[in-house]
């Protein structure tokens, strides 16, 4: 299943996605997408519903993030070997782990808006693991029972606020808009190996990032069960699992965004998200 969340903000309403790729009305029968969707076991409720006798969106409308209020955002970085090489970063010897503020969630093609001081603000996408079920001290061999389904992340990034000033580097990713997810959650049985699906970014219709997710150096299984064993995953959490090349900060000289750039980013079977650069005016 692909499903979605469509509307203007604070006016949402739960979808999902026919086989004709046309958006279908779940609101009859589903609040929301959220944590208490999730572990009701929602999803399972969803596998016998007649898709296309629901009722179709028409026109257009704002595709929203496809989780409401997760509680926690938690990113891994440096996951891609090439990416931490073209960072003048070391490969870790576990996972570096982060924590994006839930604030800077917005949906897949809403705008990016710089901070109004921000010179250095960068691209990254990102496969998303969104949790199903509590995780606390899982196995590797159960971790992917957790898993509610994957989606695409922007894990944008101010470059100066993460790394050039002092503190953790959740200053430089946790910036208003920098968290745009979706279009779609789509569960795992249209995913059959997500180590094998390729990851995009385009910068004004030039390839910037180019790459596979088989290059992460820690698997999803992994890094659920690692994450789990320091802290309990929640239905609705997101993990966004790092970032092959081609991020502005390895190029020479490093390119940043600016206003009136337009981000377009996807990952094979997940979807597009394309995003228009604006300055935060207040």
């Amino acid at each position: 299943m692909k499903l979605l969340r469509f509307g203007e903000k604070g006016q949402e309403s739960p979808g999902i996605l026919d086989g004709q790729g046309n958006i279908r009305d779940l609101s009859g029968l589903v609040s929301d997408f959220n944590a208490e969707f999730l572990a009701s076991g929602g999803l399972e409720k969803l596998t016998d519903v007649n898709v296309d006798a629901l009722p179709l969106v028409e026109g257009a409308p704002r595709i929203a993030e496809p989780v409401a209020s997760a509680g926690k955002m938690i990113c891994v970085g440096l996951n891609y070997s090439d990416h931490a090489k073209e960072s003048g970063m070391e490969v870790p010897p576990e996972p570096v782990i982060f924590f994006k503020a839930t604030s800077s969630i917005t949906g897949p093609n809403d705008q990016v808006e710089l901070p109004p001081k921000s010179e250095k603000s960068d691209w990254e996408v990102e496969l998303a693991v969104v949790i199903g079920k509590e995780a606390k001290y899982v196995s590797e061999a159960d971790a992917l029972d957790y898993v509610a389904g994957y989606s695409v992340v922007n894990d944008l990034s101010e470059r100066e606020y993460q790394i050039e000033r002092h503190g953790q580097w959740c200053k430089g990713k946790g910036c208003d808009t920098f968290g745009p997810i979706g279009p779609y959650l789509v569960t795992p049985d249209e995913v059959p190996d997500p180590h094998n699906l390729d990851i995009w970014l385009e910068l004004n219709g030039k390839r910037m990032q180019d790459g596979n997710t088989r290059t992460m150096v820690y698997k999803i299984a992994y890094i659920v069960s690692y994450l789990s064993q320091f802290m309990s995953l929640q239905p609705g959490d997101i993990i966004s699992t790092g970032t092959p090349p081609g991020v502005g900060l390895g190029m020479n000289p490093p390119l940043y965004l600016k206003e009136g750039d337009v981000m377009r980013l996807g990952i094979e079977g997940l979807g597009v998200q394309e995003q228009k650069v604006v300055r935060y005016q207040g």
